[in-house]
């Protein structure tokens, strides 16, 4: 049997892994658009302060996936789905390719999500959702620090990223301001208390809050960039990172005529209207309604899957019990998270 897997996140690879455990003699291909290999994405909200990111990242090389027999092919886009043929088409960039499969699993997570009024000033802020938006945005910091100032952002967006970025901003010694549309600080995830708690923790960090502040959109003055606020401009920054949350990649499932509504719909089963294609992790609408985009239930959903691809389950994925915590330098919730 033959099984393709889109995206290399954990969802792709401990998928590709478990079947390699449980079914060595089935086919394991994963296509990704990533370069870099497996590497831990929760590492990436203390990837300014921790000196030594680009070596404790990643987590397995391509180079080694191949060789404990999965195939991955890297740097490269899934174009189309034939569902009849069962095949996709991926190009490198230079040359167009075909791959069968007989099942197919969507495990390509989710993009930055940019607000509509944003798009226009596209290239006048960074997003911060893989390894490559972190060493861009190190890389924009060592120019800085290398002129012997110290750089100065601003965050836009106060949900669980925009407050995890800040917090390692400002251990990093850097300033920071934090801009958020809402009276108080990751209100879908943290009761009031906690709230409340999280701003002072973060303002003790050195951390500027702008609550209430909702951005209408950036300007560029010189070498210095700006957020322009209902009562006008304001702020002369190094950079602006535009973080509000994540929107799944669900283009190509829809493009093949799969139901997807925020995400890839899936039953219990996290199969899609195909019988052939499934969909995990943060880019899968699961039947209750949810995305599971936190790394116990990813890795779950995964592990189930391989366990039933190879006939070793047969009952549905169930969402075990997980606690999301924020990675805040200093921050513990007192009660738990909202999700």
């Amino acid at each position: 049997m033959s099984i393709v897997i889109i995206g290399s996140g954990i969802a792709g690879i401990s998928l590709a892994e478990e079947l390699r455990k449980l079914s060595p003699d089935q086919r394991v291909c994963v296509l990704t658009r990533e370069t870099h290999g497996y590497y831990s994405r929760p590492l990436l909200s203390h990837g300014i302060s921790r000196e030594d990111i680009e070596s404790k990242i990643v987590l397995r090389t391509f180079a080694s996936l191949r060789e404990s027999g999965i195939e991955v092919r890297d740097g490269v886009d899934v174009r189309t789905i034939d569902r009849i043929a069962q095949a996709v088409t991926y190009t490198d960039g230079t040359n167009e390719y075909q791959q069968g499969y007989d099942r197919l699993v969507f495990a390509s997570g989710s993009d930055a999500l940019i607000p509509p009024p944003f798009l226009a000033h596209r290239s006048l802020f960074q997003v911060f959702n893989s390894l490559d938006d972190l060493l861009e945005l190190r890389r924009l910091r060592g120019k800085v620090t290398s002129g012997n100032r110290t750089p100065r952002w601003a965050i836009v967006g106060g949900g669980l990223i925009g407050c995890e970025l800040a917090s390692d901003l400002a251990k990093a010694g850097d300033r920071v301001t934090l801009f958020h549309a809402l009276p108080r600080l990751m209100e879908r995830q943290l009761e009031e208390e906690d709230s409340l708690t999280l701003a002072k923790v973060l303002q003790d960090s050195g951390v500027v809050l702008r609550l209430d502040s909702a951005v209408q959109g950036f300007r560029q003055v010189a070498h210095a960039y700006g957020v322009e606020l209902e009562e006008g401009p304001e702020g002369e920054y190094d950079g602006i990172v535009v973080a509000c949350g994540f929107k799944p990649r669900i283009a190509l499932a829809r493009s093949a005529g799969l139901p997807t509504s925020r995400g890839i719909s899936v039953d219990d089963h996290l199969m899609t209207a195909d019988p052939n294609i499934f969909a995990i992790g943060d880019v899968a609408e699961c039947a209750d309604g949810r995305i599971y985009a936190y790394i116990l239930p990813i890795r779950s959903q995964a592990l189930w899957l391989a366990k039933w691809f190879s006939g070793h389950v047969a009952h549905p994925w169930e969402p075990p019990v997980f606690k999301p915590k924020a990675k805040v330098h200093g921050f513990t919730a007192a009660r738990p998270y909202l999700w």
